[in-house]
Order: structure tokens, then sequence, then C-alpha cells
């Protein structure tokens, strides 16, 4: 093979996943762990992922600690608060054409306690607030009750 063949070789094809995906489930062939890929995702987040992290990170909403793009099963969800179990989905104009796919990954996160919240991407960058109400509201509705003061609940001595 001469130089001028070799140089015009094509280049190995990398190994990345489609973008047109999304960061769900991995079409095609798994090229990295799902934590690899999530951590991947976080580095590349979206203008409207990066407004409402602001807003979430930090135990700020109502002290539920919240993570980002978090592995669940097959999936990676984009706002999860485990001790809760909410997750925030945001979602853009490729899940308009998702919505069977999107309807089996939230019947699997829900199969597992958790309660989905959907928001469209132009909702939450001209709604932050109503969003964060709503969050909120789903946090207070699921919140674990209190634990009994001292000297109440069963058993006093």
């Amino acid at each position: 093979m001469t130089e001028t063949a070799a140089a015009s070789a094509p280049a190995p094809l990398s190994c990345t996943p489609s973008p047109l995906w999304g960061e769900g489930r991995v079409r095609g062939g798994v090229c990295e762990s799902p934590r690899d890929f999530a951590r991947g995702l976080r580095r590349r987040q979206t203008d409207v992922e990066r407004r409402l992290w602001t807003r979430l990170r930090d135990r700020r909403l109502l002290g539920a600690k919240f993570t980002r793009q978090v592995p669940i099963g097959p999936y990676i969800v984009d706002f999860c608060c485990r001790e809760r179990k909410v997750i925030v989905e945001l979602d853009g104009g490729q899940h308009a054409i998702r919505a069977a796919s999107d309807a089996g990954r939230t019947a699997f996160l829900e199969g597992l306690g958790y309660r989905v919240l959907r928001f469209w991407d132009n909702e939450a960058l001209g709604n932050t607030d109503g969003m964060l109400e709503r969050i909120a509201q789903a946090l207070i509705r699921l919140s674990p009750r209190p634990s009994p003061q001292r000297g109440e609940g069963e058993g006093r001595r």
C-alpha cells in the first residue's frame, strides 16, 4: 500500500451513540457503560438542563437532594431525587415523535416507585417558576412522614 492510499483510507468509526436519540436508552451497540455515558451527558448539558440544575442543586428546592443524568435500569433520567422518588424529565422536540417509547420508559420508572414529571423545554424556559412549583408539589406529596417527637409514639415508658 502506498503512502497516499494509506492517507486517504477512511478513519475507523468511533463508537458514539446517535445524537438523534438523545439521552435515553442507547440504540444500537453499547459503546460505554451507562455511568460513563451519563457522565458525558452531564458535561454536555443543554441550556434548559443547566437552568433547571441551578435551581435544584445543593438541596435548593425544599431541601431535596437531586442528581442529574442518573442511570436507572436501561435509562438515564435527567434529574432524580432518590430519597423522595421523584424524576424530572425535560423533553425536547425529538420526544414528540417518540411518545410510545417515552410512555414505556415512564411505565418502567413508575414500576420502580418513582413519580415521573415531564416538561417540554419551551415550558421550562418560559415558565421556570411554575415548573418548580409543580416539582415542589410532587416533593411535598411524596415526602415521608416525619419522625415522632421525643415522648410521642408507641412504646413510651
